[in-house]
């Protein structure tokens, strides 16, 4: 993948090309995790708070192919990184490092300085990727039933 052929987009979460972004993430933590993933559980399931001017959703494209996709929602003290997924093909390109890049501008823009995100140890690849560029653990803040590590960043 040729990164000038990489685009990331903000779109509507609720456009076809982001929910199957979205169904694609589902259906990887539902394989991942030990007891399954079920959208309707987890805290926004429609990604209704990720449009602006609260939030934002983008999805990396190549070729009108979408290979990734991360979520800012925000409406709070705070904005969440939610959703961060890259296509198994696309992975070890650093699609998800620009896409955490590119959400953490979205927030700027925004007015939003601090972000947080949680995510399931489940995902040794994610938590490695947000202490590296720059996240620090915290305690827990949502009540969400399937993260167990909570990160900050402040913009």
């Amino acid at each position: 993948m040729e990164s000038d052929q990489l685009k990331i987009i903000e779109i509507d979460p609720r456009d076809p090309v982001a929910r199957d972004c979205l169904e694609q993430y589902y259906a990887e933590l539902a394989r991942r995790f030990p007891g399954g993933f079920e959208v309707s559980r987890s805290r926004d399931p429609d990604a209704a708070d990720m449009i602006a001017p609260r939030g934002a959703f983008l999805i990396a494209l190549t070729d009108a192919v979408p290979l990734g996709c991360v979520g800012l929602k925000g409406g709070k003290a705070f904005a969440e990184i939610k959703r961060l997924w890259v296509s198994p093909t696309a992975r070890g390109l650093g699609l998800a490092r620009r896409l955490m890049a590119a959400a953490e501008a979205r927030a700027k823009a925004l007015g939003i300085s601090v972000l947080r995100l949680d995510t399931n140890s489940a995902l040794p690849e994610a938590s490695a990727l947000y202490l590296k560029t720059g996240w620090r653990q915290i305690p827990r803040f949502n009540d969400d039933p399937y993260p167990d590590l909570f990160f900050e960043k402040r913009l």
